[in-house]
């Protein structure tokens, strides 16, 4: 068997490294029309951090694992083409800022129909709204040439920073089919792949509908959890209470759990708001404004507390930040990723300059062009943010230091290093609850958490 991804990005790299590693008798091409990206894949330093990847890609790569640039090849020589391309929310005409940007899709349906010289099955990989599955049969129906198509939905579940350990020992595989004789077949093909490390009681068959509707539904329900306890430590703040020992409390009960009770200052990331504001339009689309505004809510929520958290320091430090250095720990929008798509960093630091404060950064992963590509925007004066390489030059002289990014690094630096190298009053902002509070203020700093 050959398999071929088209798309080499957080989804398609990963996971095709996985199954090359698992099923080192199928052949597995990666590509993308990238040069750049693809040269990365093929070189020492990967184009994205994971842990445990480099070890993967390096152990497969050139012996059942490729990475190329030529897509035609790569699709006719595959018996099954994942596409993992990217769907950004669309930013113009009907559905702006809502709805999902197919053109990626619909091109890669044409080129695979156009180059595929016998019959596929097509794997739809990347997040998409429910019912694309429907465009992409009619585009190959029409320009087939004869060759029999199977479309199969098989949405990934991964979370960035953990993608490895996911994809080791996934919750579940989930592979939406047509109901024919064809489809289960198909389907059948595909879930013997993944049986090559996937216990067969993970592998859950379901029609093509349900399957692209899941994946928008889990990650607006996770979301949806973010928002919720994010809501609760506005209510903490006000009343004296602690949102860790409230979602303690609550998270004991079984009927609830605790994952995805921690509060923050919002959460980010290509999937959430992409997914939810996806899932609103489609409410919208079949006519259902209620459910819309429900699950628009969540959005609007987690924008809430990124202003509310901004303007806090604000506040803090006495009504004005002008000109006033503010050290930001941490860019990407959670830790053990270099992501920065969505971070509540990028709203933050922008709060903040408009406030004319002066930003310095300190991120252990993201390089310093895409933070100051994320954070300044057009027009915007770029001697009012600077990027280091190292916490403590971030905080020399700094007014305050906010944590945004939950790097495991920040909870043991030297923070009497730190404070004495600061104004005074020195003051820490911790977006992500991951500091002792009491520990600091004996050392000085007026130390302040999400909702204690």
């Amino acid at each position: 068997m050959k398999i071929c991804c088209i798309g080499a990005g957080y989804v398609g790299g990963p996971t095709m490294a996985m199954i090359a590693l698992k099923a080192p008798h199928i052949q597995v091409t990666v590509v993308d029309m990238n040069a750049a990206r693809i040269a990365a894949w093929n070189s020492e330093t990967l184009p994205i951090y994971e842990p445990g990847l480099d070890e993967i890609v390096r152990q497969r790569r050139g012996i059942n694992l490729h990475f190329s640039t030529d897509i035609h090849g790569g699709i006719k020589a595959a018996d099954i083409i994942f596409v993992a391309v990217n769907t950004p929310t669309k930013t113009y005409g009907v559905g702006a800022g809502r709805a999902a940007d197919l053109r990626f899709i619909e091109s890669v349906a044409r080129t695979i129909a156009e180059q595929a010289n016998g019959p596929k099955i097509i794997v739809e990989k990347s997040t998409i709204p429910v019912k694309t599955a429907e465009t992409i049969k009619d585009i190959l129906a029409a320009n087939s040439h004869g060759h029999a198509f199977e479309v199969l939905s098989n949405p990934e579940f991964l979370a960035e920073g953990t993608a490895v350990a996911d994809l080791l020992a996934p919750d579940r595989v989930l592979i939406g089919g047509e109901r024919t004789p064809s489809g289960a077949i198909a389907l059948q093909k595909l879930a013997d792949v993944y049986a090559h490390w996937v216990p067969l009681d993970r592998i859950i068959a379901t029609n093509l509908w349900s399957s692209e509707l899941s994946k928008l539904v889990a990650n607006a329900f996770l979301a949806q959890r973010i928002s919720s306890i994010n809501s609760i430590s506005a209510l903490c703040e006000a009343t004296g209470a602690d949102v860790d020992e409230v979602a303690n409390a609550i998270g004991r009960d079984s009927r609830i759990g605790p994952k995805f009770l921690k509060a923050s200052v919002g959460f980010g990331g290509s999937c959430f708001q992409k997914d939810i504001l996806n899932l609103v339009y489609l409410c919208e689309h079949f006519g259902l404004p209620e459910v819309a505004t429900y699950w628009e809510g969540v959005v609007k929520m987690n924008d809430w507390q990124k202003r509310r958290f901004a303007t806090k320091v604000v506040r803090s430090l006495f009504n004005t930040v002008a000109a006033k250095k503010i050290a930001i720990f941490g860019f990407a929008f959670k830790k053990d990723t270099n992501d920065t798509r969505e971070s509540a960093a990028i709203s933050v630091c922008r709060d903040l300059l408009d406030e004319q404060a002066r930003i310095v950064v300190y991120d252990p992963k993201v390089p310093a062009h895409e933070i100051r590509f994320d954070a300044l925007g057009k027009g915007r004066d770029e001697s009012q943010l600077s990027v280091v390489q190292d916490p403590y030059e971030a905080a020399m002289g700094a007014h305050a230091v906010v944590i945004l990014t939950e790097w495991d690094e920040f909870k043991t630096l030297d923070y009497t290093k730190i404070y004495a190298g600061m104004h005074q009053p020195a003051f820490i902002f911790d977006g992500r609850n991951i500091l002792d509070l009491p520990k600091l203020r004996a050392l000085g700093f007026r130390a302040s958490g999400i909702g204690k």
